[in-house]
């Protein structure tokens, strides 16, 4: 399983990178995509959307399902990867270099690191 070391996760399977310019990417984790199974389709926020850690800001849908993706921070959408729209299935390939939006705000508090991310999983 690849669990980036650099990244924070949420309990609900996404993970949080800041970037150099402030901002935070947030995508869903590889087991996240593993999880769901093949990705056809994802519902993202507009850039200026306010969002709050522990909500819902997308949703995700698979062949086997749709869930709701959870922010890790509370602030405002800046920028909302496009590319995704397009090809959602870009998350299965390569779910850490698809981030979903870039966020501006504060992380939220109950975030884990990637050891305690795979005791988790492992559970």
């Amino acid at each position: 399983m690849n669990i980036p070391a650099n990244l924070k996760y949420n309990k609900s399977h996404e993970w949080v990178k800041e970037t150099d310019g402030g901002l935070f990417e947030i995508g869903i984790s590889d087991f996240a995509q593993k999880e769901l199974g093949d990705i056809v389709y994802i519902n993202l926020p507009l850039a200026g959307d306010e969002i709050k850690a522990g909500k819902p800001f997308a949703d995700i849908e698979s062949v086997k399902a749709v869930s709701d993706i959870q922010s890790p921070v509370t602030g405002t959408v800046r920028e909302v990867n496009d590319a995704l729209v397009a090809a959602p299935d870009l998350i299965n390939r390569v779910p850490y270099e698809s981030w979903l939006i870039k966020a501006e705000g504060t992380l939220g508090e109950s975030l884990l690191s990637a050891p305690d991310y795979e005791k988790l999983i492992k559970k």
